[in-house]
């Protein structure tokens, strides 16, 4: 299995750069036009989920059949064939992701409520809840299987969000299978493995998961969304499912419990994110009196006192402008620096207050970097160098079996020759020997 990952890795850059200079080549001149002309007339669509979903795979089934046919890849291997096709996916997906991405008002209502229903429940969830069995507990390590998941909205293409939800996966098999061995138990099967993964989507709780999950349903490559990658999809939909219908009876609670916990959340919830503005709003309100306030009550203190006159000897300037108010130059009278504020109408006696009116300007061009589209196929900058969607999320196994090592995307990240880009195949048949949790799980 190593090795057979080993190789999958290797081959990631490979498989990219590979399409783009084969769109490079002037035999490619019309997948290109067709390319670009079928993101333009899709763009000019409305959206309609299940309209797209269909164009689109039409149009890359019928441009995998042109691959075949065509000589630029006459007397390739199934392999080279279908890492064209992976390469087609992922520009065409990459272009239109702000078009097709959470594109229903129903996509984005279920999103809230998944996240609002799983920011309610964390706060209070055990594992026992979920009858999930003590021997396989384990929050410390399931920590990594959170953050894979909690990578999906970093890429863009369906195959890297869906890498992202096998990399999840991955672990949690792995440590499942771990444990069972060091307690002497048979290995675990799919009523162990999907209560876990519940458990680690609830804590992980990744915004627009439903939108994330539809996207890969309806625009990944329906001939790869297959055997293992299909198994483990369908569980992820089986724990989205799961959450959004969740109530006492899921947790084994009694209904009493079960609305004291979402009511102690829910109060909990709205006082993090409501108390800290109304605090600080009336605590300014208390501070800060207006300036009339502060006029009436200083002069009431002035009339008050037995030596007015006294007072305005003190405070010569209680009553001056801020115009009336000159930099002395070369008078030194107590202050530190030779221009000492107090200079008024001529008289050359000063505060004694230095007058270093500096004002430094911080901070830097806090520009915020977004990842622009890097490849066009019309010669000028195809690949450019540049990896469209960020790097491809790994699926790689430590020595231990349980660690997933996964570079940190933010947007297009730039792809020198020879930098190795870790990579993971979701499709199944031809690979199933590398994929992960089905091969410890009872079917």
């Amino acid at each position: 299995m190593e090795n057979s990952e080993a190789s999958i890795s290797s081959t990631a850059t490979r498989t990219w750069h590979d399409f783009l200079e084969r769109m490079r080549q002037p035999s490619a001149t019309e997948f290109v036009k067709s390319i670009k002309s079928f993101i333009v007339s899709f763009s000019n669509n409305a959206p309609d989920p299940e309209r797209d979903s269909a164009s689109i795979q039409e149009f890359l089934g019928n441009m995998e059949a042109a691959f075949r046919a065509h000589p630029l890849w006459a007397g390739r291997t199934e392999e080279e064939l279908d890492n064209a096709g992976e390469g087609l996916e992922k520009y065409i997906m990459t272009k239109l992701f702000n078009r097709v991405f959470a594109s229903h008002p129903d996509d984005i209502k279920i999103d809230n409520e998944l996240h609002q229903k799983s920011a309610l429940i964390q706060q209070f969830i055990r594992p026992e809840h979920l009858e999930i069995r003590q021997i396989y507990e384990n929050e410390t390590s399931w920590l990594l299987a959170q953050k894979e998941l909690q990578k999906i909205n970093v890429y863009k293409s369906p195959r890297d969000k869906l890498a992202c939800i096998l990399n999840c996966c991955k672990i949690i098999s792995n440590l499942l299978l771990n444990a069972a061995i060091n307690a002497n138990q048979n290995p675990p099967g799919a009523d162990d493995f999907l209560p876990v993964l519940i458990y680690i989507t609830i804590k992980a709780n990744p915004p627009q998961l439903h939108s994330n999950l539809s996207y890969i349903q309806r625009y990944r490559c329906k001939s790869r969304l297959v055997g293992e990658s299909a198994y483990i999809f369908t569980n992820m939909l089986s724990a989205e499912s799961f959450i959004l219908s969740i109530n006492a009876e899921s947790l084994s609670m009694n209904e009493t419990e079960f609305t004291k916990n979402m009511e102690s959340a829910q109060l909990i919830s709205g006082l993090s994110s409501e108390t800290q503005s109304e605090t600080v709003s009336n605590s300014k309100l208390k501070e800060v009196p207006s300036v009339s306030d502060l006029e009436n009550k200083g002069a009431a203190v002035i009339v008050a006192e037995e030596n007015v006159s006294e007072k305005f000897d003190n405070f010569p300037y209680l009553y001056s402008k801020a115009e009336d108010l000159t930099i002395a130059q070369g008078t030194r009278t107590g202050g530190e620096a030779a221009g000492d504020l107090g200079k008024i109408d001529g008289d050359e006696e000063g505060l004694g207050v230095p007058a270093r009116l500096s004002a430094e300007i911080g901070g830097g061009s806090g520009v915020a970097l977004e990842g622009k589209e890097s490849m066009e196929l019309n010669g000028d900058d195809v690949g450019g160098g540049k990896e469209l969607g960020g790097p491809e999320p790994p699926l790689e196994s430590s020595e231990a079996g349980i660690a997933v090592h996964s570079p940190e995307a933010k947007g297009d990240v730039v792809v020198d020759d020879e930098q190795k880009v870790e990579d993971v195949r979701v499709e199944g048949g031809r690979n199933d020997e590398s994929t992960v949790a089905g091969k410890y799980m009872e079917r």
